[in-house]
């Protein structure tokens, strides 16, 4: 009987999800060599602090400062540090050292992933990052795949659970931003500095990467239009119920024409009204989920936990044995599925519905002056809700206005907004959000 390969394993990082792996790796040690054809040997894991706490009790003799070494003696290594260095030059390393490498840093693949995708290719390994986008959902691999033999045209994604844990507390609650912020701290939901994701920084990096595959070319992170959900007030979330909305921070990719006749694709980040009944609207809590269209498969969802350690931890081990297997049975790595270059387009260019909060003076003529400029501009109102504010001695002092736009150029509609706000009966725009699904 022939003696079973030994691929040695390097851990670089063992915060949540690196002790989960490590954990995993050591007691599913014989069912992964059963799906594998070779033992995995975990034969280390990097760490800054040897003697830190770690909620899994692991063998101490596998931590070690020194990652150069351990990254040069690896047939597989799983980069879980996060950020861009220590982490992009130990893959560099690994990679020109014929290792094959599994990470789960959106960050870097985001800023650097053409450095990285080059190196590979060149060292015929494989470069897998399962991990970096939506948790334990399976995307990445059924659109690089599964996918590969049809046309995506639109990618909708809720691909950041700390923001769709706040958002969902203020729909369901009526909690303001703050107050679902600290209880998405307390739950250990959100970091105690939360910037990344309530500014939505973490999903722009998971949006070009998503847009990379989606559409065969290499998106960065500047290609990406990023807005977060902090100036998202209760009131924003109340008004958007009462007319059939739930507001979610999405990553959109879509391929579009521009007013040129350019075809390229729009990359953003924003929160987004939904209608209720749209699938995505169920989303809720810390979950992930990704809704993708194309030609022939028509509309797919892909839903699931977003973060956590165990979770996130599944998709690296599957990185990991899909890696460890073709090492096993030989051949190239695989590459990535860039076919040419179409151009990331600006904002302006994308296409979709907006709602507008205006507070107006309550007098006649108002809607009239209103719905007259939007047509100036070339921009259809679909809704117009009006509420009355009064004041305490019963006298009527404003109204707020609630528009929901047709589709039009984001351009159109943005010039249409500072327009509205230089007439005379207008007190202020209470709010600009972006809708789609309608």
């Amino acid at each position: 009987m022939t003696e079973m390969r030994t691929l040695k394993v390097a851990l670089l990082g063992c915060g949540n999800v690196g002790a989960q792996v490590a954990r995993i790796l050591i007691e599913d040690a014989d069912a992964l060599a059963a799906r594998t054809g070779a033992r995995l040997q975990l034969s280390g894991i990097a760490v800054r602090n040897v003697s830190a706490h770690r909620d899994v009790e692991l063998p101490q003799e596998l931590f070690t400062t020194d990652a150069e070494t351990l990254v040069k003696d690896a047939d597989l290594v799983i980069e879980l540090m996060g950020g861009i260095e220590p982490a992009r030059t130990l893959i560099l390393s690994a990679l020109r050292n014929g290792a094959c490498v599994v990470t789960g840093n959106k960050a870097l693949l985001a800023q650097d992933g053409p450095t990285l995708y080059e190196e590979a290719d060149k060292a015929g390994v494989q470069l897998s990052y399962e991990a970096a986008v939506a948790g334990a959902i399976p995307i990445l691999r059924p659109i690089r795949d599964s996918l590969s033999g049809d046309r995506i045209t639109r990618v909708l994604g809720i691909v950041n659970g700390t923001t769709n844990f706040i958002l969902d507390q203020m729909d369901t609650t009526g909690a303001q931003f703050a107050d679902a912020l600290a209880e998405a701290q307390r739950l250990g939901y959100a970091e105690a500095d939360p910037t990344a994701d309530v500014e939505g920084h973490d999903a722009a990096a998971k949006a070009a990467i998503l847009a990379s595959l989606s559409f065969h070319t290499r998106f960065a992170l500047d290609d990406v239009h990023c807005e977060g959900i902090t100036s998202v007030s209760a009131s924003d979330i109340a008004a958007a119920k009462d007319a059939g909305f739930v507001i979610k921070l999405l990553a959109i990719a879509e391929k579009l024409t521009d007013a040129d006749g350019k075809e390229g694709v729009s990359v953003r980040v924003h929160p987004t009204l939904l209608p209720r009944e749209h699938p995505l609207a169920a989303v809720r809590g810390a979950f992930n989920a990704v809704f993708i269209e194309a030609e022939n498969a028509g509309e797919l969802m892909f839903y699931g936990q977003g973060a956590g350690g165990t979770p996130t931890a599944s998709a690296v081990l599957g990185d990991l044995v899909s890696a460890a297997r073709r090492l096993v049975l030989g051949g190239p790595g695989r590459t990535e599925t860039t076919t040419g270059h179409v151009p990331a387009l600006p904002i302006d260019a994308a296409t979709t519905s907006y709602y507008i909060g205006l507070d107006v003076a309550d007098q006649p003529g108002v809607l009239a002056k209103i719905a007259q400029l939007f047509a100036e501009h070339g921009v259809s109102i679909e809704i117009m809700r009006q509420t009355i504010h009064r004041g305490a001695g019963s006298t009527v002092e404003s109204a707020e206005l609630r528009i929901v736009t047709h589709r039009a150029s984001e351009a159109a509609l943005a010039a249409t907004v500072e327009a509205v706000k230089g007439l005379d009966v207008i007190n202020s725009v209470t709010s600009v959000l972006r809708v789609e699904g309608v």
